[in-house]
């Protein structure tokens, strides 16, 4: 079978460019998606940092279902702590209103930010998360049990129809948790690296639910495409320093080729690059090929590419390449 292909987006402000901008591009990234045959289109969450532009998924969401006609649009993710089960769950109720069967939630307990971002935004204590997560779905679909306090309470808009929940994770609590509630459940690749036992972990520990018979994986992946595997390469390290310099606090815009090849690398920055990087960079065969080979590796049944480059034309090109290699177009049909 091939590879459900899919976009994660992080609505990345690049140099010279200012967050107005990356989410006018997320818009133009998802029209194009939609009309490459991408499975679904995915929107992160993230707060006050100067390089990701993203704080409000839903808000997005509701004007990608009007920019769009065909690709399924969710959340990757809702961070779940920061926020009342049934306003999620009417946010998303409203969303499926937009775009009937179109629409996924997906759920992660992360910050998406700093603990200073918690703070504002009064975070409850994550070990509510699962209840919370039990919360949403009820509200969803008009199963709060009888005896619960807000049982007379109905999500609005309600309909027949309830959008598709996911759970996310770059750990063994993600993995067990999705396996616990009967969720299909995303592995963060780009995060955790190849960790194939937690993957394995929620297949076999998996319990069917209301919502699910089956175990359903899809693993997000990083990737650079590019004409050649030099070129794709370059195009990896603007990343990199961005990267190395928010793990330092430092929170920027993604940086320019010309101000990547300025920046005086020391050998251990080098290497540190080297031993973090959770990149699959190349020409279309070669990130096919590492692609083909993680999604077996995992037993995914789809995987979610995120791709940030220092502009948006090389990141528009690199989803147009990888999308042609796959030949996804005709299965979008």
């Amino acid at each position: 079978m091939p590879v459900a292909l899919s976009i994660l987006d992080q609505s990345p402000v690049v140099s010279g460019a200012t967050p107005r901008d990356a989410i006018a591009a997320t818009i133009a990234l998802a029209r194009r998606g939609d009309a490459l045959g991408y499975s679904r289109y995915w929107l992160a969450e993230h707060h006050a940092l100067r390089g990701l532009a993203d704080a409000s998924p839903e808000l997005l969401l509701a004007r990608l279902t009007a920019e769009t006609t065909r690709i399924r649009l969710g959340s990757g993710g809702v961070m779940l702590p920061h926020y009342a089960a049934l306003k999620v769950a009417e946010s998303f109720r409203m969303l499926e209103a937009l775009a009937p069967g179109r629409i996924y939630l997906g759920i992660g307990r992360a910050p998406g930010g700093t603990g200073l971002v918690s703070a504002a935004l009064e975070s409850r204590d994550v070990a509510a998360f699962p209840q919370q997560i039990a919360d949403t779905i009820d509200f969803l679909d008009g199963t709060t049990p009888a005896g619960n306090p807000f049982a007379a309470l109905t999500a609005m808009p309600s309909g027949r129809t309830s959008p598709e929940v996911w759970l996310l994770g770059s750990s063994d609590y993600g993995a067990m948790l999705a396996a616990q509630l009967g969720l299909p459940y995303t592995l963060a690749h780009f995060i955790a690296g190849d960790a194939s036992e937690l993957t394995r972990a929620y297949r076999a520990h998996f319990r069917p639910s209301v919502r699910r018979t089956e175990p359903r994986v899809m693993i997000a992946l990083a990737a650079i495409v590019a004409s050649t595997d030099a070129e794709a390469e370059a195009l990896t390290w603007p990343l990199a320093l961005w990267r190395m310099r928010l793990l330092r606090g430092m929170s920027t815009p993604v940086p320019s080729l010309e101000e990547t090849a300025r920046y005086p690398w020391t050998p251990r920055e080098r290497h540190e690059v080297e031993q973090t990087r959770r990149v699959i960079a190349g020409s279309p065969a070669t990130v096919r090929a590492r692609i083909e080979t993680l999604v077996a590796e995992h037993a995914a049944d789809e995987a979610m590419i995120v791709t940030i480059t220092p502009d948006y034309a090389s990141r528009l090109r690199s989803y147009e390449l990888l999308a042609d290699e796959f030949a996804i177009h005709a299965s979008a049909a």
